[in-house]
Formats: C-alpha cells, sequence, structure tokens
C-alpha cells in the first residue's frame, strides 16, 4: 500500500517567524525554533517532525514571504522515514513543488509574487490613471511596488503617497469625479478612517476602486491576518442607505484580475468597490498570470464614456457639472435614494459571483471567503476521505451576496458550516440565505489565528453528529 510523503523545505533566512504555518499545519509537523536565530535575528520555522509531512501544501499557502517549498511523492507503507536535520531535504525522485490553486497559464509568462505586488502590477496594466495611499501593515507592498515600478515615467499614471487615509480617500473623490480611474489600498484601522469619504463617494455616484487587506482588530489591533471587516464592508462602513460592491479575492491570481473587474464595475454601475482582502492574502506568494497592458483612456474617451464626470471638458455643448452627495431639499433627497436603492437591486440581479466546489452529492455544507475558503478546500478533502459528503460554497461577490443559491442548497443539506477569521459576521447572511432549511454553524479564529484544516474538520463533525442527534 502506498501513502502521500511530503517534505518540507524552508528557507531560514528570509522566514521572520510569524509562526502562521506552525498554526495551520494539519500534522504538527513544523516548529518554531527556540535557540537559534536566521541573520536577521527572527526564529525560524523548521521540519521538527519530517516524518509527519503528508505533502499538504498548506503551510506554503499561508507563509506570506513564500519561504516553504513542499514536495510530494507516493512511497511504500513500509518504508523507512526520510532523515531530515532542521530542513528537510527533498524526497529522491521528488516531482515539482507543489503550488495552491494551479491553473493553466502555460500560454502566457507565470510570474512569482505577492497578492500585494499583483495589485500595483495589474493596476499599471489596467490602465489605471491614479493611485492615492498611505503604508500599514499588511498592505504597503503595494504602494512600494508602484514607487519601485514608477508608472509616471510610463504610462503617466499618478502615484502619491498622501499625508494620511483621510486624505486618500478625499483625492479619490477628486479623481474619480473627473471620471478617471483611481484606486487606493489600505488596512483594517486605515479603511475605518476613510468610512466618511466612501460614504460621499457612494452618495455622489463616484466610481473608485478600494483595496482592504485586512487585519485583526478591534482598534490597532495586530498586523496578523483577520477577515473581521466583513461587517462594515458589506454593510457600508458610514452614514446612509448605501452599498459597496464587494470583491473576495481567494489567490494571487485574483487580486491580480479583480483590479480590472473592480474598474469595469464600478464605471459601470457609478459606485465604489472595495476588494476585500486579507493579510495572508495579500502576503503570500504564488504563480500569477498578468493581464495584458490596457492602454489608459484619453479625454475623448473619458467625455464618451463618463459624460456625467466633473472634468471641464465639453463645457461649450453643456453647463457645468456639480458631483455632491448634498441636497437639502427632503423631496430631492428621497428621490436620489430612491434611484440608488434601484441601482443596488440592479447590481444584485446582475453581479453576484461565486464558486461551488464538490457540491453534487453534498449532505453538509461550508461556506467560506477568501483564505478561510482555501483552508476549507483542504479540510473538504479530508473531510470526504472520512466519509463525510460535504462541499465548499465560496462566495467570490460578499455584496451582492448569493443568497439565492446558498438558500437553493440549504435545500438539500443536513447543516451549514461557515468558516470566517472573525467572531461570525458571514454567518448572519447564510443564516438569513438558508431561511430556517437547515442549522447554520460558525467556525472561527480571533486575534490574527488562522484556522486550521483540522480544526474545520473537527468543527464539520460536531456538526454532523448535532443534526445527528
Amino acid at each position: 500500500m502506498s501513502k502521500i510523503k511530503g517534505a518540507v523545505v524552508v528557507d531560514t533566512e528570509r522566514c521572520k517567524g510569524c509562526n502562521l504555518c506552525v498554526v495551520a499545519c494539519p500534522t504538527d509537523t513544523l516548529a518554531l525554533t527556540t535557540n537559534e536565530v536566521n541573520h536577521k535575528g527572527y526564529p525560524y520555522s523548521y521540519s521538527a517532525r519530517p516524518d509527519a509531512c503528508i505533502g499538504c501544501a498548506t503551510c506554503a499557502i499561508v507563509c506570506p514571504d513564500g519561504c516553504i517549498t513542499v514536495y510530494k511523492d507516493k512511497t511504500s507503507a513500509a518504508a523507512p522515514a526520510t532523515s531530515a536535520g532542521n530542513m528537510a531535504a527533498p524526497l529522491p525522485d521528488a516531482p515539482a513543488p507543489v503550488i495552491a490553486t494551479p491553473q493553466d497559464t502555460s500560454a502566457s509568462e507565470v510570474l512569482l509574487m505577492k497578492g500585494n505586488e499583483a495589485i500595483a502590477h495589474a493596476a499599471i496594466r489596467c490602465g489605471c490613471d491614479g493611485y492615492f495611499g498611505y503604508p500599514i501593515t499588511p498592505q504597503s507592498e503595494v504602494l512600494e511596488t508602484l514607487a519601485e515600478l514608477k508608472p509616471w515615467e510610463t504610462t503617466g499614471m499618478v502615484v502619491l503617497q498622501a499625508e494620511s487615509e483621510v486624505a486618500s480617500i478625499n483625492m479619490l473623490y477628486g479623481g474619480g469625479g473627473t471620471g478617471k480611474r483611481v484606486m487606493t489600498s489600505s488596512s483594517s484601522v486605515g479603511i475605518a478612517l476613510m468610512q466618511e469619504g466612501i460614504s460621499y463617494m457612494a452618495g455622489a455616484e463616484i466610481p473608485g476602486l478600494i483595496v482592504n487587506v485586512q487585519r485583526g482588530g478591534p482598534g490597532l489591533g495586530t498586523i496578523q491576518p483577520s477577515q473581521s471587516d466583513y461587517n462594515q464592508a458589506t454593510r457600508g462602513g458610514g452614514n446612509g442607505d448605501y452599498n459597496l460592491i464587494v470583491l473576495a479575492p481567494a489567490s494571487v491570481q485574483e487580486m491580480a484580475d479583480f483590479v480590472d473587474l473592480g474598474f469595469q464595475l464600478a464605471f459601470k454601475y457609478r459606485n465604489p468597490v472595495i476588494m476585500l482582502s486579507d493579510g495572508v492574502i495579500g502576503q503570500m506568494m504564488e504563480k500569477v498570470v498578468l493581464p495584458p497592458f490596457k492602454p489608459r483612456r484619453t479625454e475623448a474617451q473619458i467625455l464618451a464614456e463618463c459624460p456625467w464626470a466633473a472634468n471641464g471638458m465639453g463645457l461649450k455643448a453643456r453647463s457645468p457639472h456639480a458631483i455632491t452627495s448634498l441636497d437639502l431639499d427632503p423631496v430631492a433627497m428621497e428621490r436620489h435614494n430612491l434611484h440608488l436603492q434601484e441601482k443596488y437591486r440592479s447590481i444584485k440581479a446582475n453581479e453576484v459571483r461565486y464558486e461551488a466546489i464538490d457540491c453534487d452529492d453534498i449532505e453538509y455544507l461550508v461556506v467560506a471567503f477568501g483564505s478561510a475558503a482555501r483552508i476549507s478546500q483542504k479540510a473538504i478533502d479530508m473531510a470526504r476521505e472520512k466519509g463525510i459528503k460535504v462541499g465548499l460554497f465560496r462566495p467570490i461577490t460578499l455584496w451582492p451576496f448569493p443568497e439565492k443559491e446558498i438558500g437553493e442548497l440549504a435545500q438539500r443539506v443536513k447543516g451549514i458550516l461557515t468558516v470566517e477569521i472573525n467572531a461570525g459576521q458571514m454567518v448572519f447572511d447564510v443564516h438569513a440565505a438558508a431561511e430556517g432549511h437547515t442549522p447554520v454553524r460558525h467556525f472561527g479564529r480571533l486575534g490574527g489565528i488562522v484556522p486550521s484544516p483540522d480544526e474545520i474538520v473537527e468543527a464539520l463533525d460536531q456538526l454532523v453528529s448535532s443534526t445527528q442527534a
């Protein structure tokens, strides 16, 4: 009988001892050094129990700096264990390293980069006119990469480090109001500071792309990953009745792809779009195929595509445009709000996106987004090996939420488990979508701790037991 045998190789000099791989490892293969540090002064991860490795590559998925390579091979169950020290050597005749979320990219150039770096590259290639941001961990590489690439010398794109996140979002208001493709990025704490400006943009119907690489909270919290800004993003974190279109990438490839998609949706509906990522996806390194270069639009193209824009163009044929969210006439303000609600209904009818995995024969369903969905996919495989018929449903748009699709699945299953890196936020949307047809439970970790596949399987076991009692 053969089984999968894995080997982990850690680049100890790049490792900064964040401990994410140790927590995520389902077999306790990895540990942090306790009496040794690398040249940077960090304790580093090493293979403490090399014989336990099953080659699942979960450690490589969550590593924010691409320090880990995983090899796997089929070996005889009776074969002697591989001898390894602090860094496990590749097994003989091992295949190429395991890469998470493989794609057929043979027809294009494949690059290796962080999720944050992919956003910067994609912004330039998608014809972005301006980026206004402020550095904050764990998203600082977006601004740093743009500064390194110097797009102002090639495409004319403006890249500006503002004095604060408040300044950044107001620059977005101004740039978007002229019909330009503009964007910003920050992390949870900084996005909280932007809420007033985001509400202004929604009220004035100004398009723009906002990237949130989430970290743990509340308050200053931690620099470790989290998904605790779900409510803020999907309910509109500022004042008034408004919605943002919310995209949730689960890979570095989607970090790149969703930049252009975000701009398309923002201008199609004249509405801010937020890309709700997290510290795992932003910091992890994966292969990515960048989008083809798209030139920035000419002034004539902006005039044709954005006749509402306040940019001074075409004044001989029209009166000046005033873009504002303010109207002191309550009748006019109600009329504007009704117009916004009609627009939101159109978005809900046409822009729902999701991915369903192994849902044909399911008796149970896991619902997760972003990095939690990636980890849940491994847990699904483990649960199916135990005989649990379970599938994964990954919302790609968190707003509009795929409530109809989840509601249909709820009528087929015995129970639903939501997996989130928070105290339970999306679970309320899943509850509402299920409409009482099946029990809905939540599992999550807090404070920047990333759940492991084993923990998810354990939570799933508890759901199965409760429905069979």
